[in-house]
């Protein structure tokens, strides 16, 4: 794997999660306890024996730079190779399905063409897992493939498929068909937006797209060269949360209080690494109440914790009740208030009695440094 690079790719729609993105890129988005989305991809990549990895930035990224920092916690802090942000080329593009991420990569080609590794491995943020590149790297040589896609075969009941993007396999696991975000599902393999490629390949295909005037990466430099490239599938076989609402973040962060999603998202096949604090142990009153909980370091809880994740720095007063909720970093939630179904953002003051619910799919979202 010292041969592979990897390319974090932030240029996603955040429209989707604009409630938890005002002050931050969904890539830096809080997730549970004391994580953020980025965290995940960086540390699969990072555990598969990726050494060289650049981040496509988007706009509002100094909390993702405040987060990574050199990429010390993630063992990025090299002379050679290591973390490398890569700026956007201009800020204002539309919102919708394209990414418009082309001449975005097509600003960066010294730093794809100087990297000494032969192939790159491409990635988003939003896909939540814990997973080893090597096997499907070793798959992707031995077909002899020009790009693999990892995908993830997804039961229909359980995901609205019409937001992902499908794929179609043959019998050997050559892809035959790719939809974005189709309006008749034929399929429940969902890409996992992961591509592994030879880096002259990916140079070939800005080039290519960007002399067209064409602006997608997946839809224009893949999709439409299904029929010339042999793009092939590997299945990924774990856990995987794709995070595209606010449905969907508060739904996965509540499949983390499952010990068995708990345990395969965090620890196997390797850890998953986030900035280090160094806060004090959590603090619990002697007729404090704690069920079915993810609590993080430096808090202090009082009241009645239940089915919640709650992150670093939240003070939980006596009296206070907090049941199905998300409540993130610093927020202070004081005696006598209820909260259910609620996602509260950093710093927000709950006053004193107030009651504030929401429902199952519709969590109610406080944005940050708020008081109620």
């Amino acid at each position: 794997m010292k041969d592979v690079m990897g390319i974090i790719n932030l240029m996603e729609n955040e429209e989707f999660l604009k409630e938890v993105t005002q002050h931050r890129p969904a890539a830096a988005i809080p997730i549970g306890g004391r994580y953020r989305m980025i965290d995940f991809i960086l540390s699969n990549m990072v555990n598969s024996g990726i050494r060289n990895i650049g981040i496509i930035v988007q706009t509002k990224y100094r909390a993702l730079m405040d987060h990574l920092g050199n990429g010390k916690d993630w063992d990025l802090d090299r002379k050679r190779d290591g973390l490398f942000y890569l700026p956007p080329a201009y800020f204002h593009y539309p919102l919708g399905i394209y990414r418009w991420d082309i001449r975005h990569f097509h600003s960066h080609l010294d730093y794809i063409s100087y990297s000494r590794q032969k192939y790159v491995i491409i990635s988003g943020s939003n896909m939540i897992c814990n997973l080893d590149f090597r096997p499907a790297f070793n798959f992707h040589r031995q077909m002899q493939a020009d790009i693999t896609v990892l995908y993830k075969e997804e039961d229909a009941l359980s995901e609205d498929l019409s937001q992902f993007t499908i794929i179609e396999t043959a019998a050997d696991g050559r892809i035959v068909d790719m939809a974005m975000q189709p309006d008749k599902i034929s399929s429940t393999k969902v890409s996992m937006e992961m591509y592994i490629m030879e880096k002259s390949l990916l140079v070939e295909l800005i080039n290519r797209c960007s002399s067209r005037g064409e602006c997608d990466l997946i839809k224009d430099g893949i999709i439409k060269n299904l029929d010339r490239l042999k793009i092939y599938g590997y299945p990924h076989q774990g856990y995987l949360a794709q995070i595209n609402s606010i449905t969907s973040y508060f739904r996965h962060n509540m499949d983390l209080l499952n010990p068995a999603i708990w345990q395969q998202l965090f620890f196997k096949p390797g850890l998953i690494y986030t900035k280090v604090k160094d806060g004090a142990p959590t603090k619990y009153a002697g007729d404090s109440s704690v069920q079915n909980a993810i609590i993080a370091n430096d808090c202090i809880i009082e009241g009645t914790v239940e089915n919640s994740i709650i992150f670093r720095g939240v003070h939980i007063y006596r009296g206070a009740y907090v049941k199905d909720s998300i409540i993130m970093q610093k927020t202070t939630i004081a005696e006598d208030a209820r909260v259910e179904y609620v996602i509260a953002d950093k710093e927000v003051f709950i006053t004193k009695g107030k009651h504030l619910k929401g429902e199952k799919d519709y969590p109610l979202v406080i944005k940050k440094k708020t008081v109620i």
